[in-house]
């Protein structure tokens, strides 16, 4: 493997570290800033509600219960130049537990990010957040 790639692997996991902190600290207390995370165009699809644009993220994030997430297990790495013409972009996968306010009970949940950096902020591109519900109780 290359040194640049390494770098970028490098990069890749110190900087899903601190955006999915940023990102869960937002969706749990600070949810009217989460437009802020996203390109303008960027893609939502909770659950299997797919939402596009900031604004309708951010109206989508505000009709959710109130949560408290807490992430297992998480990975990250960079998405080839060939792919994305040079903009430096990742993909973040992240699993943990969800309670919200309307239930309290603790589920399951996997999420898939793709961040691209854009000035000194990252944005999300697309973001796909599933719940895992037993499929046999």
């Amino acid at each position: 493997m290359d040194d640049a790639l390494l770098d970028k692997m490098d990069q890749a996991c110190r900087t899903s570290e601190e955006f999915t902190k940023l990102y869960y600290e937002s969706l749990d207390k600070r949810r009217h800033q989460m437009f802020r995370l996203y390109l303008d165009n960027g893609v939502l699809v909770w659950n299997g509600n797919g939402v596009t644009g900031k604004d309708d993220i951010q109206k989508f994030y505000q009709e959710l219960p109130v949560s408290d997430h807490q992430m297992n297990t998480l990975d990250a790495q960079p998405v080839l130049d060939a792919a994305v013409s040079t903009q430096l972009t990742f993909l973040i996968q992240v699993s943990g537990s969800v309670k919200f306010s309307n239930d309290g009970l603790a589920r399951p949940f996997q999420q898939t990010f793709i961040i691209t950096a854009q000035g000194d902020k990252w944005k999300i591109v697309s973001d796909c957040y599933r719940l895992q519900d037993a499929m046999f109780k």
